[in-house]
């Protein structure tokens, strides 16, 4: 399995030097390992292969040896293992010193607020779009679900855009979701093929 830091993660490095807040960079990448260590945990004990693991700027993106065979099950605890690590997280940072702590829990909070947005590729979209292949298995709810996800992100982006410079570190993050969920709507075709595929074979 390779874990790579993904290149857009860089303008926020420079944000973070720049201001003089690099300490405060460091606890976010430690806050986005553990996050991304509690995926790979949940993929293991559902016994799921991972080829790859990609640190971004909201969490990380994994990829599946072999996609086709990961049932919806599956899918759904992998969705929720960042979300609980981060809420783990927020519990043992209660026993840290206060300084850390605070800074600690407050950038896990924005994390896991971020994360649980229920659109593609965050992790609520993640969760949301495994019930709806175990709920509704009709491959027009998933593509009517990609449209819904790029209209929130384009909504979401705007509003963080109106607030600059203040929101300067979420628009980073948004910008980075936004082109993700334009990259997903844009394939999403083919995207609803395969997923029809999966859909067949799990009923």
């Amino acid at each position: 399995m390779r874990i790579k830091l993904h290149l857009l993660c860089i303008p926020l490095v420079f944000v973070m030097i720049f201001s003089g807040q690099l300490a405060y960079y460091a606890i976010i990448l430690f806050s986005l390992l553990w996050h991304e260590a509690g995926h790979l945990v949940a993929a293991v004990m559902c016994g799921v292969k991972v080829k790859s693991c990609v640190i971004t700027p909201y969490g990380g993106e994994i990829q599946f040896e072999n996609p086709a065979v990961v049932q919806a099950s599956s899918l759904l605890w992998i969705a929720l293992g960042g979300p609980i690590a981060t809420i783990i997280g927020i519990g043992l940072a209660f026993f840290m010193p206060d300084l850390l702590a605070t800074k600690l829990i407050n950038v896990q909070l924005v994390l896991l607020a971020v994360n649980i947005v229920p659109i593609i590729p965050l992790d609520g979209g993640r969760i949301l779009l495994a019930c709806l292949f175990l709920k509704y298995p009709r491959a027009h709810v998933i593509e009517l679900y990609y449209w819904l996800s790029f209209i929130v992100a384009t909504i979401l982006l705007l509003v963080t855009f109106k607030f600059l410079p203040q929101s300067i570190f979420l628009a980073i993050i948004n910008l980075f979701i936004w082109l993700q969920v334009l990259k997903e709507w844009r394939y999403r075709k083919y995207r609803v093929a395969f997923e029809k595929y999966v859909m067949n074979r799990l009923t």
